[in-house]
């Protein structure tokens, strides 16, 4: 399906999808991005491969889909903007914490709005991605977003805007929780007497092919845990430690707390 996809913002994320499109061979022809300024614009034409400006009224008028790319503090004034140039678009957000009653009302009409919330892992493909759409969007506009999001990885859908919330504490959040447990592992391999990059490259393919195998398996991570797990063994002495010190808590409470700031940023962000 090719529809033609305006993006507000030409950033990280922005970049990250454009470049999943054009990897899927969509034609750069109907994509054009927008900045804030004549060098930015030129700097992401020449990255990305597409048609850029600072003109967001004409890219919008041209666009059939729109992508809100921009930082959420940005959002509202950027909405505000665009009001003369939208025309039944269907409209996509990817800013974090601004949900679609309140998009809706920035922009001032009855759109189909899509929020995706994507994470950081978008920008080497292998993305996670949740979505949301309001009542308007038809069943068009779900598989035409889901194209999108898909360019960067994995997407799924949730029927609740509220969970969205615990997508932020999962998935949005998340990369940063593996990074911190990659970190001390790192710093434990070389207390271990490893060299720092030993330490880091065994790491790091550990952190690989553990989520390939999950991936892969038809079984439960737990079971995949206990597979490692020889009674007496080191892995099982390992487990123990992490148990003694009430990991699997001290998880649930971190993505709790996640998940209320998502809740009082939106909140705020929506004032």
């Amino acid at each position: 399906m090719i529809k033609n996809i305006a993006f507000i913002g030409a950033g990280n994320m922005a970049g990250a999808i454009i470049k999943g499109l054009l990897a899927q061979k969509y034609p750069s022809e109907s994509i054009r991005a927008t900045t804030r300024s004549a060098e930015s614009a030129e700097r992401a034409a020449a990255q990305l491969g597409i048609h850029t400006s600072t003109d967001n009224l004409s890219t919008c008028q041209w666009a059939d889909v729109i992508v809100l790319a921009v930082k959420p503090q940005m959002l509202q004034a950027t909405c505000a903007s665009l009001r003369g140039a939208l025309d039944q678009q269907l409209i996509m957000s990817v800013a974090a914490g601004i949900d679609t009653a309140t998009l809706g009302r920035w922009l001032d009409g009855d759109f189909a709005i899509v929020r995706s919330m994507p994470n950081t892992p978008s920008q080497v493909g292998v993305g996670a991605s949740g979505l949301f759409a309001n009542a308007k969007a038809n069943r068009d506009d779900l598989a035409f977003t889901e194209q999108i999001a898909n360019a960067t990885g994995l997407c799924v859908w949730v029927e609740d805007e509220a969970q969205m919330h615990a997508v932020t504490a999962v998935s949005g959040s998340g990369p940063a929780y593996y990074f911190l447990f990659m970190e001390a592992m790192i710093d434990a391999g070389e207390k271990l007497g490893l060299s720092p990059e030993t330490a880091r490259q065994l790491t790091l393919q550990t952190a690989l092919g553990a989520a390939t195998l999950a991936g892969r398996a038809d079984v439960p991570v737990g079971e995949l845990k206990r597979r490692v797990m020889s009674p007496g063994g080191t892995t099982e002495r390992a487990i123990n430690a992490f148990e003694t010190g009430h990991l699997s808590a001290l998880v649930d409470t971190a993505m709790n707390d996640c998940a209320k700031r998502s809740q009082s940023l939106s909140d705020e962000l929506a004032k």
